[in-house]
């Protein structure tokens, strides 16, 4: 998956992001999108029902959902590594989003697009703030995204009672996923820093995952 198009650095909230990292960051966006909405039908058997709700809006809710927890989780990296006086910046791994999309064609999902690069003396208290900043704010959106499911029933919305349930499970299954301890996910150099921190927040968000997502269901109603 290669994008030739040129981006033009720029800085946004303070934050400065080189036009590579526009990019890789839009790039890994779009691929997370269409993964996780081919993920919610079932993989590859239920593309008709996504081209039977016109593509359009399964797109938008895959975005806003998957997609704004996956740059909100890579921002949250970025900021905190900033604020230890790091140069900080995201890289896709365009293998990893092919492995994304291919195998929420199978019906399951690995997501793991790229990371946000730092370099700098750190302490591994340091180390481990940075790696649990993302986990953090998909437990931040998770719970961010339930006034808009309840919203949705309320006023009888399939659009938004969909975006609210994904925004919940997709969150969850994030931070759950992230902060397993293994290879470059964030869990392992949470762990590195503070076994107790680490169990502090890997045990509820694997059981909220678990219960919401794969017990549940959640998300996984709906048109499409």
């Amino acid at each position: 998956m290669s994008v030739d198009v040129a981006f033009s650095g720029r800085r946004i909230a303070g934050l400065y992001f080189s036009g590579t990292e526009i990019r890789d960051l839009l790039v890994a966006w779009l691929a997370l999108g269409v993964a996780f909405m081919l993920f919610f039908v079932g993989g590859s058997g239920g593309i008709g029902r996504i081209v039977d709700a016109g593509v359009i809006a399964p797109l938008f809710v895959a975005l806003a959902t998957a997609g704004v927890a996956f740059l909100l989780h890579e921002v949250a990296h970025k900021v905190v590594a900033v604020r230890y006086d790091q140069v900080a910046e995201f890289r896709a791994d365009n293998s990893m989003l092919f492995l994304a999309v291919m195998s929420s064609l199978l019906g399951f999902i690995f997501a793991a697009p790229g990371a946000v690069h730092h370099r700098g003396r750190l302490t591994p208290r340091e180390h481990g703030h940075i790696a649990l900043a993302g986990p953090a704010v998909n437990l931040g959106l998770m719970v961010a995204f339930v006034p808009l499911f309840v919203l949705g029933g309320l006023v009888g919305s399939d659009l938004v009672t969909i975006l609210g349930s994904r925004g919940i499970a997709i969150n969850a299954f994030l931070a759950a996923f992230n902060l397993v301890p293994y290879g470059p996910l964030d869990g392992k150099t949470v762990m590195g820093w503070s076994k107790p921190v680490w169990a502090a927040v890997f045990v509820p968000s694997v059981l909220l995952a678990v219960g919401l997502v794969f017990v549940a269901g959640l998300g996984f109603g709906g048109p499409f």
